[in-house]
């Protein structure tokens, strides 16, 4: 039975419900936090927490940024040049450089320039913080 379920309907059984059940047939192990448990659904978001997840989601919510980010997070070691980045799409490569530019002033990644091209890595603790929002690990 899905997870979800099981914390739906948790509340509704009763002391009489669990005795008629075969203790040899039921095997409970503990479960980790799910989706449907995470700080959104589970208990208000803290105001540090909100603050610094908002401008994330304010960056990633452009579908090229999205993309783009998911591209160097995939990318060997999580650093992509500007160079690889542009041949994903059919823009140019200053729109690229823009949205590049708004995900870095976001947080979301670090730039280092060699020589005439811009390298683009992931910072794991923006990342960490957008898991924490979706999927409830602390």
């Amino acid at each position: 039975m899905d997870v979800y379920v099981c914390c739906q309907f948790a509340p509704y059984i009763d002391n009489c419900q669990h005795r008629h059940v075969s203790k040899s047939v039921l095997q409970l192990t503990p479960v980790e936090t799910v989706a449907c448990c995470s700080p959104l659904t589970a208990q208000p978001l803290s105001r540090d927490l909100a603050e610094r997840v908002a401008p994330l989601l304010r960056a990633i919510a452009e579908p090229v940024r999205l993309r783009l980010l998911s591209l160097v997070a995939a990318h060997d070691g999580q650093e992509a040049c500007v160079c690889e980045l542009h041949e994903a799409f059919d823009l140019s490569q200053p729109t690229i450089s823009h949205h590049l530019k708004v995900l870095h002033e976001a947080g979301l990644l670090d730039r280092a320039k060699r020589g005439t091209w811009v390298y683009y890595s992931v910072r794991s603790e923006a990342l960490a913080d957008l898991g924490t929002l979706i999927g409830g690990r602390r």
